[in-house]
């Protein structure tokens, strides 16, 4: 599979199988010519296994060269192309991403686009900027449901100890979602090897006690 066309063609055959194959050969022989097709790719396809597979071929290929698109696919993609840009981006883990990384991507009213943009954001971080991207984060404490939810708590417990002050303002919300989101965080934080069932029962105990009136912000 050497010419664009055929490559063309089995990236976009109707067996799944198939186009996993052909990711799977342009990472096993990369070059830099399919770049765009990869790219292009991952805009549109909707099975994950080919996805990450996708993710990787592109992992394959120097990131002087992929680095700079994947930034501008960020910036003026659509919702899957970001999504999957950013997810490219933090397995590359280089830091010269980080400038993709704003306030309004954090904030991204697309879910997955914000999920990914989470993800990334405490790969590619700075040190010493970490207190920055975990207040930043916290902006979107009690966003979603479940899922959404888990996703950012996963992001705040990887930063570390400095997102505590952050918590404990959120703990102080009168927003009542956000308030269940940071104990529930916080207590994820304490224990991270209790899973993310802990953290389901945590909101579920911290709507209880909250709908008694007597939570406590101090966790």
């Amino acid at each position: 599979m050497n010419s664009m066309n055929s490559v063309n063609g089995a990236l976009q055959h109707s067996n799944p199988s198939a186009r996993l194959r052909a990711a799977l050969d342009l990472g096993t022989t990369p070059d830099l010519q399919f770049l765009d097709t990869l790219l292009q790719r991952c805009a549109v396809e909707p099975d994950f296994q080919v996805r990450e597979m996708l993710t990787w071929a592109l992992i394959r290929l120097p990131a002087s060269s992929t680095v700079p698109r994947l930034i501008e696919e960020v910036r003026s993609g659509g919702a899957q192309a970001r999504s999957q840009a950013l997810h490219t981006l933090s397995k590359i883990k280089d830091r010269a991403a980080w400038q993709v990384i704003t306030e309004p991507l954090i904030s991204d009213p697309d879910d997955e686009v914000a999920r990914s943009a989470w993800r990334a954001a405490v790969v590619l971080v700075p040190t010493g900027s970490e207190g920055q991207l975990a207040a930043l984060l916290g902006t979107q404490l009690g966003r979603g449901g479940f899922e959404v939810q888990r996703s950012l708590s996963r992001a705040l417990v990887a930063l570390g100890s400095v997102i505590e002050p952050m918590l404990l303002r959120g703990a102080s919300s009168k927003d009542d979602s956000v308030r269940v989101h940071a104990l529930a965080t916080e207590a994820l934080l304490r224990d991270p090897d209790a899973g993310f069932a802990a953290l389901e029962a945590t909101r579920a105990e911290a709507k209880r006690v909250d709908a008694l009136g007597v939570v406590d912000t101090a966790g």
